[in-house]
């Protein structure tokens, strides 16, 4: 109840901690992103600083605050958020959304891992005014490996800290930005989005700014990302606070970049130079540029750890709903929404020292950093444009967001485009082979299931009977449980009937199946028991929220703990022996790994897919793992998965006289 209340109101407590799980990587975009703009080697102008700063200021009001902040955290799934939430929300009614949350998720992946490389690099190059020679590149790859080494024990010993620390980043930046604003209040008719417009229309390189002026933006997909974490309420309250202080420090490098202006940036960062010059009247002025660097370097760290954390959740709720491999996912604490995926831990790990020692210098990431986010939030507008036709939101509201937004995002698209050859193709790269992960899973599991055969149970309850009673089979178990992928009570797999049956017989004294039904709301814990045949016979039907962890082998005990206390169901031992001592019965698990052989015939793109799939199987967890099961206690099948009849062949049988 306290965490429900946390989440529908506004608390002091809860704007807080939302600023140290949401805001990080938006929150430090300061240290770039005008850099970025005005460039090393052109010279400072008036209208290029203002049209900057003007663009800053529209983008983050069009971007952040309309689109995600006012409108895409209406579309909250049972408060949790997300693209594969918001899929989640829309993908029975068009299934074919699939594709564009495939897209955004893995471009989301992709584009993340850039920005812990930009953003600490970003600020340990502050240094460089004491000592221009530092060697930047180990520093930055030390603290990005401790920081993923840190992944294992959880954060739940320093995430009470993040949120005071945003705090101090935060007003800091705004004092730096208002002392700036103070000396050179010329900049504020940046308001104006008139100066935007010339900056785009009539500078040179216009319409190509808007690539930087994008990375303003970039951490706007983990307002909504990580709603479920802080609540809507909490997170739309922060965001005036934390917008207010980043124009005040954007506008600040506008009055520090507007007194300088002839001159050329060079190696000079502005976010830098605003900290060195705000007490220049002191013959010891840069006292606060160590003390700022170490705020920046801290800011920046939480900014990559909810990266990280937000890149483990989104994996996680892919395999919920089937769109990634099975993998090790590891809670190291018991607060809620705490996890760690040991191999999405070594692949950001490896993919962000990659990028480290591919571009060494955060210039060089500004060049190729924001691409893929882009598509990210292209997918966002398509999803949530289908959301309010399908809740019925009024279709001049839903063609006005639609329309709008097809315009602003396809922009910044294009512009951004401009950064594949500088370093650009590395997201989309990466991008692509995420994509191609999820596109096979997904694949080979609908080809799989087209070819998944069930028959109604009716015409095997006299079998079960039998079996069940027949002392000349050996006993395989007293209880024997199966995973039915089975959706409807009555129906049961083929494959099933073959292991039980065929295969080799299987007696049991009670035969169980369990089957698992994703939903599409997130923490839904829910389970139905259907008896088939009265103590012989049962299906036990798990509804399962799309962020739960699917730990069959615990939730089935329970099922079971809650039979016996409601006298449903005995458990008791079968064997008389075991039975006056007051014994329990075995329980063993049957998983079948349905193979593909090769007497099947299939087109050559479904033969790709399928091969692809079973490789991906080898990397992945087995089943028995995957669904928590006692391994000691589980027997895994082959059983083949019939598929595409193949031809008849005109084979003669041919009589050789004697």
């Amino acid at each position: 109840m306290e965490h429900k209340t946390f989440l529908k109101k506004a608390t002091p407590a809860g704007v807080l901690i939302t600023l140290g799980i949401i805001f990080g990587d938006i929150g430090t975009s300061p240290l770039y992103v005008l850099k970025a703009i005005i460039g090393g080697k052109s010279v400072i102008d008036y209208y290029t600083v203002l049209g900057g700063v003007s663009c800053i200021f529209w983008t983050l009001t069009m971007q952040t605050t309309i689109k995600y902040v006012i409108l895409t955290l209406r579309a909250d799934n049972n408060g949790e958020g997300g693209i594969f939430s918001l899929f989640a929300l829309v993908r029975r009614h068009r299934p074919w959304l699939v594709y564009p949350a495939i897209i955004g998720g893995c471009a989301l992946l992709a584009d993340g891992i850039i920005t812990p490389p930009i953003s600490v690099s970003s600020a340990i190059e502050g240094l460089r005014i004491y000592n221009p020679d530092i060697p930047t590149v180990p520093i930055v790859i030390a603290i990005i490996t401790l920081l993923f080494l840190f992944q294992q024990f959880g954060t739940n010993l320093v995430g009470a800290a993040f949120g005071p620390m945003m705090f101090i980043w935060f007003s800091m930046i705004a004092v730096l930005g208002m002392l700036q604003i103070a000396h050179g209040a010329t900049i504020l008719m940046a308001l104006n989005p008139y100066y935007a417009y010339n900056l785009l229309v009539n500078h040179p390189d216009g319409f190509w700014l808007l690539g930087a002026v994008f990375l303003c933006t970039t951490g706007a997909e983990a307002l909504y990302s990580d709603l479920g974490h802080c609540g809507r309420a909490n997170v739309r309250v922060s965001w005036m606070f934390v917008k207010t202080t980043l124009l005040l420090n954007y506008f600040g490098q506008g009055a520090w970049l507007l007194r300088h202006q002839g001159e050329t940036l060079g190696e000079s960062n502005p976010f830098v130079e605003i900290m060195k010059t705000s007490n220049a009247s002191d013959p010891h002025h840069l006292w606060f540029v160590i003390p700022g660097i170490v705020i920046s370097t801290v800011a920046t760290v939480i900014a990559s750890q909810s990266l990280i954390s937000g890149s483990y959740t989104l994996i996680s709720e892919a395999m919920r709903l089937k769109l990634w491999p099975k993998v090790k996912v590891i809670f190291p604490t018991i607060q809620r929404g705490q996890l760690f995926v040991p191999s999405i831990n070594f692949l950001l790990w490896a993919g962000c020292v990659g990028v480290m020692l591919y571009f060494r210098e955060s210039d060089n990431m500004q060049a190729a950093y924001g691409l893929s986010i882009t598509v990210t939030m292209l997918m966002t507008t398509i999803l949530i444009s289908n959301y309010f036709v399908i809740h019925r939101y009024s279709k001049f509201f839903t063609w006005g967001f639609l329309i709008t937004y097809l315009i602003i995002e396809p922009c910044f698209l294009i512009a951004n485009l401009s950064k594949f050859q500088h370093g650009g193709w590395v997201s989309l790269l990466i991008g692509s082979i995420l994509f191609m992960i999820m596109w096979i899973w997904y694949k080979a599991r609908r080809i799989r299931a087209r070819y998944i055969e069930f028959v109604n149970i009716d015409q095997y309850l006299k079998v079960f009977n039998d079996v069940n009673k027949d002392e000349t089979i050996p006993k395989f178990a007293t209880h024997l449980v199966y995973l039915t992928k089975a959706n409807r009570a009555r129906d049961i797999e083929t494959s099933i009937v073959y292991s039980i049956f065929r295969k080799k017989p299987k007696r049991a004294d009670v035969y169980w199946l369990v089957h698992v039904d994703v939903q599409d709301e997130p923490h839904t814990m829910e389970y139905e028991v259907k008896t088939i045949i009265p103590g012989v016979l049962i299906r036990v039907e798990f509804k399962l929220g799309f962020r739960i962890d699917q730990k069959i082998n615990v939730l089935f005990r329970s099922v079971i703990e809650d039979l016996v206390r409601n006298n449903e169901v005995d458990i008791s031992s079968r064997y008389p022996s075991l039975r006056s001592n007051h014994l329990a019965g075995d329980f063993r698990f049957i998983v079948i790994d349905k193979t593909l052989t090769y007497d099947n015939e299939l087109s050559f793109t479904d033969r790709i897919i399928l091969r692809g799939y079973h490789f991906l199987k080898l990397i992945s967890l087995a089943d028995e793992k995957a669904f928590g099961l006692d391994t000691s206690s589980v027997v895994t099948e082959k059983v083949p998965l019939i598929v595409t009849p193949v031809r008849k062949f005109n084979l003669k049988r041919i009589f050789k006289g004697e």
